[in-house]
């Protein structure tokens, strides 16, 4: 049997809503990660996430790349949009229990790495429990030690733009092909993933339900979709 826990980056959108009726059906709890800047059109979406089980976590202000960031400016981009979520759980009228951050791009932040995980472990971010995540590049890596949220395979859906070259049905056959540094995720059994896919507006635009074609795809194939656990702060 393959576990996975699920995380969607870049909410709020206008498909956010429906990512979650669709998530809810299948009872599904997942983790978003919220950027605060795109939040105003649509922040009732993340509301409505919120107020629906799902948890809503930290994915910074303007969504850079943190490598090209003084140390200053990235704190300035996790606090800023730690204003933000805060008062999206309190319209929501929800508690915060838990402080997920996932870097934008999986960019830590070059050369202020160590200061960044430091900086997250005193805030008191908390660690997606991934003690059961077994890929030896896991550790190699140091995954197993970093507060961020990483992942260990993503649909690249992102990449299905008008002009791309890049398919849905490329994505799909990615599932199935052996991708460095993971293996194929339907083949192994007993594996637990990290899966990240995304609430984008223009994916939905070319492929209308997308995120509902992966995951049928893993229901399908015998995933069991675990609900998120967090490492104390």
């Amino acid at each position: 049997m393959i576990h996975a826990v699920l995380t969607i980056d870049d909410i709020p959108s206008k498909n956010t809503r429906d990512i979650i009726d669709y998530l809810v059906s299948k009872k599904i709890q997942v983790i978003m990660f919220a950027v605060g800047s795109w939040g105003e059109e649509f922040r009732a979406n993340a509301v409505y996430a919120l107020q629906q089980g799902m948890i809503v976590g930290n994915h910074s202000f303007t969504h850079p790349h943190f490598s090209e960031l003084s140390k200053e400016e990235c704190i300035e981009e996790i606090e800023k949009n730690e204003e933000f979520l805060d008062q999206l759980y309190k319209d929501a009228g929800v508690e915060r229990r838990f402080r997920p951050f996932r870097f934008p791009y999986g960019d830590k932040g070059g050369e202020n790495k160590e200061f960044l995980q430091n900086y997250l472990k005193d805030r008191k971010f908390n660690k997606v429990k991934d003690t059961d995540i077994d890929f030896p590049e896991w550790k190699e890596m140091g995954l197993d030690k970093d507060i961020d949220t990483f992942w260990t395979y993503d649909f690249r859906e992102y990449q299905i733009r008008k002009g791309s070259g890049f398919t849905m049905d490329d994505a799909m056959t990615l599932i199935d092909t052996p991708l460095a540094p993971y293996k194929p995720l339907l083949e192994e059994d007993n594996r637990h993933h990290l899966l990240l896919l995304h609430a984008h507006d223009e994916t939905e635009e070319l492929v209308p339900g997308y995120y509902k074609t992966f995951i049928g795809k893993l229901l399908d194939g015998g995933v069991v979709f675990d609900r998120p656990e967090f490492f104390d702060a």
